[in-house]
């Protein structure tokens, strides 16, 4: 990576009601009260679905060293419900060594390590995700979120297409037996559930550490 982590905020969380859901915080992985195995297995069970059909990403059984990695080349956030940690994804800035050419994009912002807990699915977490990810991108600058899905997963194609994103390009990154379907759209669309208003400044605040670049 090219590039280095905002700096942290105090406020960097948004926390909105979902309906069937109730509250939900989204905030930056804490290495201090969460845990990277947590998060491993967490990863593991979102993508059991793709591992049955024969498509392995790494997150369907990657290490706890590897999901620590890569969520540090990035801003690693989570998804909490009811106290417990139910979807995660990473934002990463512009990668100028990525064999992605959108990732090497100035302007870019692509999203990694996302996945939401199989019995919280279809509920609006990953949508608020997705949400989160295009609004904070914006607030840093950024005109664009990115994304890879594996393309003969056509369910998850369908779900990326209808939350906004658009196919861009197709790509065979090294390592994988398929080919990855590059999706994007633009930064700052989007809208979360009602969303507490003394956690707004998360904006704000991504906006004054300055675009990672």
């Amino acid at each position: 990576m090219s590039t280095q982590r905002a700096p942290q905020c105090q406020h960097d969380r948004i926390i909105c009601n979902q309906p069937g859901i109730g509250r939900l915080v989204l905030r930056r992985f804490d290495p201090q009260r969460d845990s990277w195995e947590f998060l491993t297995q967490l990863l593991h069970r979102a993508f059991a679905r793709l591992a049955s059909l024969g498509l392995h990403c790494a997150c369907v059984d990657q290490a706890p060293d590897v999901t620590r990695a890569r969520a540090l080349a990035g801003d690693c956030f989570v998804a909490v419900c009811n106290g417990r940690i139910v979807g995660t994804m990473t934002l990463e800035g512009r990668d100028a060594a990525s064999p992605c050419e959108q990732y090497r994009q100035r302007g870019v912002v692509s999203l990694h390590q996302f996945g939401v807990e199989p019995a919280w699915q279809s509920r609006g977490i990953g949508r608020a995700l997705l949400a989160f990810a295009s609004q904070w991108s914006a607030a840093r600058g950024c005109t664009q979120v990115a994304l890879d899905t594996p393309f003969p997963a056509a369910h998850l194609v369908a779900f990326y297409r209808a939350q906004g994103f658009s196919l861009v390009d197709v790509v065979r990154f090294a390592g994988r037996g398929y080919d990855s379907a590059i999706l994007s759209k633009a930064a700052g669309s989007g809208s979360f559930g009602r969303m507490q208003p003394a956690h707004a400044s998360v904006y704000a605040c991504a906006h004054a550490s300055g675009a990672r670049r």
